[in-house]
């Protein structure tokens, strides 16, 4: 299997585009310059999925993904590659896909129940948490919105194997997030904002963890504050979550719209 892509689309037919698809083109072009401005990019490589519905209802899940080879910040509504559950392009692209991205985006949208969009990423911060042994401290703010909502998984190597699937899902059970061992964080979410919204909240528990750490002796967090911080977190409420988004997009639209095309 190769390590990198699979080839560009051989399509059998043609799919027309429906206005769901090109509102979720729109939206997830958004999410990729809104990682873009936060800095949350490695160069060509990592990912963010949503599914979309099919043409007809009786039609599986497709889903839209990054071509492989462009930056974040080249990305846009018309270039985002439609795929198939097994990371198959179903319609022409000129750009190939990324096989490896998809191996652990397939796992999350294929049997993770409401997992419509699926987010991964490498960060310096998220990164060095994943590599520490004790993984996530539950001492600041942010981890404590997240308090029993993260799940871990031993790493594997490449993300490649099929087989890592399996491995993959028990190590998730009913996590809304999981830190990749020595690799990175992953989150999903019925929706790009509920999705964003939750990684947002493990990228800044990690960082503010890894900026606390070298400062001194930290401060616990009663043990009773848990499960009231996570009932009344921004990860929680959807309202929020698409406040968030939205003010997020102004952003980017203020600075660049030209992921709308």
């Amino acid at each position: 299997m190769t390590i990198y892509h699979q080839g560009a689309a051989r399509v059998a037919r043609e799919l027309p585009m429906t206005p769901a698809e090109r509102e979720a083109r729109v939206q997830l072009a958004a999410c990729y310059r809104i990682f873009n401005h936060l800095g949350w990019v490695e160069m060509i490589f990592n990912h963010i999925t949503l599914r979309v519905p099919g043409p007809r209802s009786e039609d599986p899940p497709l889903f839209l993904i990054n071509p492989f080879g462009l930056h974040y910040s080249e990305i846009t509504a018309s270039n985002l590659v439609l795929i198939d559950i097994e990371g198959s392009p179903v319609r022409e692209s000129k750009w190939p896909v990324n096989k490896a991205g998809f191996v652990i985006h397939s796992a999350i949208h294929g049997n993770v129940g409401n997992a419509h969009c699926v987010m991964h990423t490498h960060t310096t911060t998220g990164m060095a948490v994943a590599c520490q042994k004790d993984g996530l401290s539950p001492t600041n703010f942010y981890a404590a919105q997240l308090h029993g909502g993260v799940a871990y998984h031993d790493f594997e190597g490449i993300t490649v194997e099929e087989s890592e699937k399996t491995h993959l899902l028990a190590s998730i059970g009913q996590k809304k997030a999981v830190i990749l061992r020595n690799h990175g964080l992953l989150a999903w979410g019925p929706s790009v904002p509920e999705a964003f919204m939750t990684l947002w909240t493990l990228q800044r528990a990690c960082d503010v963890q890894i900026a606390s750490s070298s400062a001194g002796t930290l401060n616990p967090i009663r043990s009773e504050v848990f499960a009231q911080t996570v009932r009344e977190s921004g990860p929680g409420e959807k309202r929020t979550c698409d406040d968030v988004f939205a003010a997020m997009q102004r952003l980017v639209d203020a600075k660049d719209p030209s992921y709308r095309d």
